[in-house]
């Protein structure tokens, strides 16, 4: 009978460490979330732009000048970085390739995206293009973005 009280109190700690352990993942988990929206925040994607030959970079100027030439004209819009990321879902699916842009600046993300809003469609060659945020996947499948 004393066998039996004695173990109750292991059992109760055994629960408490194990929701401790779970709160301490989580929290890690919005750590590293918080740690690569950081690193994303200045990014800006571009989707529904069809593959070519031509710089990315290029191509980013190319579509700030023809969407938003007021705002290229206020601010230094070159993009600090370009680059076309893999296909995640079907790689055998011929849609094209999303853009990131790194922006050298989180304010010029922040107008630019601004903007696209107001303008509410914006093109590339005839073709309608969508400007987002690049965020985290994990803060994507929150739906925090």
């Amino acid at each position: 009978m004393n066998k039996e009280k004695d173990q109750m109190p292991y059992l109760k700690d055994g629960k408490s460490k194990d929701t401790q352990l779970e709160i301490t993942c989580q929290d890690y988990k919005n750590n590293v979330r918080r740690i690569w929206d950081t690193i994303k925040d200045p990014n800006i994607q571009l989707i529904s732009i069809p593959e070519e030959n031509q710089d990315v970079e290029q191509l980013s100027e190319e579509i700030m000048m023809e969407n938003f030439p007021n705002l290229v004209k206020e601010m230094d819009i070159k993009p600090q970085e370009a680059q076309r990321i893999p296909k995640i879902r079907d790689p055998k699916r011929s849609t094209p390739r999303h853009i990131i842009i790194k922006m050298p600046k989180v304010k010029n993300k922040e107008r630019i995206l601004k903007a696209a809003r107001v303008k509410q469609i914006v093109t590339y060659k005839g073709i309608t293009i969508r400007l987002a945020a690049d965020f985290s996947k994990e803060t994507m499948q929150d739906g925090k973005a």
